[in-house]
């Protein structure tokens, strides 16, 4: 099989009724479509057998998230590329088309993304990736078209492909042989900086990430958990932290931590006091208790990473602040940030 289309549901019948017919209709001569269920309470997968039979499914014996519900369903999968799709993903005409080609001719290339739009306002970027994803040296994510909560309206500046740290797992397409190679996506993970994860790890290991704007797709966003939920804020702070542990060299370690140190709690004071969010504020506390109560389970997947690294420094992860470059310089787009 060339390219498998892999959708990870989890009590997401409406999205499926909704976006699963277009991806249908213009992917049918290029891929098979899978549906991987998380062991669904709904409708779901009742609704895939009655009006999409051509599908094929993956029912997974209980909700084991997003990145081991992905891992346990690619492993039954035999394909040359995999592509991870959110079922909230509004595919285009002939969007396969250019991400194919690229990953075809580009063998130095393990993943790659499309230019991801929202679904609700179609003149812009969609926050979960844009049109690729970066990381400023304390770990922090941001796109070409959005930095934080500043998302660029899309006037074509950043129609042009390019090599990014990250892509989306709203839509990547990753070769089988790269995805396992790397490990997989973690599971431990259970949802949330698990692509940035992988993908920085295949960085490391010297292949490349691309953003491919040629293609685009629109994505609603949220999901299961939307922003500003407490849970949300626990895992992105937990898997971050855990992210750069496993990740960065060790020579930046120690510094990048004691920073990270000051700057979480940094920000539970200030959803605090400023927005009056308590739910938040005990997120990051528990998220940090979390990060240092498991620490120990990832000696050994650092030591391997670290053992596995032929680049230094990934160029993709940049050498400056973020948090300084958006509020003290006031750069709040892409193209304002330094070279």
């Amino acid at each position: 099989m060339k390219l498998a289309i892999v959708i990870l549901n989890w009590n997401g019948v409406k999205m499926l009724a909704q976006y699963l017919p277009a991806v249908l209709e213009y992917s049918r001569r290029d891929a098979t479509v899978f549906i991987a269920d998380n062991a669904s309470t709904d409708d779901s997968m009742d609704l895939v057998r009655r009006k999409y039979p051509e599908c094929k499914t993956i029912l997974l014996d209980r909700n084991w998230g997003f990145s081991e519900g992905y891992n346990r369903a690619l492993k039954q999968i035999d394909a040359e590329y995999y592509l991870l799709l959110n079922s909230d993903v509004e595919v285009t005409h002939e969007w396969l088309t250019p991400l194919i080609e690229f990953m075809d001719s580009h063998p130095e290339a393990a993943a790659c993304q499309p230019k991801l739009l929202s679904e609700v306002d179609k003149d812009s970027f969609e926050y979960a990736g844009a049109s690729g994803g970066f990381l400023d040296k304390y770990g922090y994510p941001f796109c070409r078209g959005r930095i934080f909560d500043v998302v660029e309206q899309d006037n074509g500046q950043y129609d042009y492909r390019s090599e990014v740290l990250w892509a989306t797992g709203a839509c990547l397409m990753i070769r089988s042989k790269d995805y396992w190679a790397a490990g997989g996506l973690d599971r431990r993970f259970f949802a949330h900086n698990e692509e940035i994860d992988l993908c920085w790890r295949l960085r490391l290991m010297g292949r490349k990430i691309f953003c491919i704007p040629d293609s685009e797709v629109y994505h609603v966003g949220g999901g299961t958990l939307p922003k500003g939920n407490p849970k949300k804020t626990f895992l992105n702070f937990r898997n971050n932290l855990t992210m750069l542990y496993k990740n960065l060299p060790e020579e930046e370690l120690g510094k990048v931590m004691r920073v990270r140190w000051f700057l979480d709690y940094l920000a539970a004071w200030e959803t605090l006091i400023l927005n009056r969010n308590f739910g938040d504020f005990k997120a990051i506390f528990k998220a940090r208790h979390a990060f240092r109560k498991w620490l120990p389970d990832f000696k050994a997947d650092r030591e391997r990473i670290q053992k596995a690294r032929v680049i230094d420094p990934v160029p993709e992860r940049k050498a400056f602040s973020i948090l300084w470059q958006y509020y003290v310089k006031g750069h709040r787009t892409f193209d304002q940030l330094p070279d």
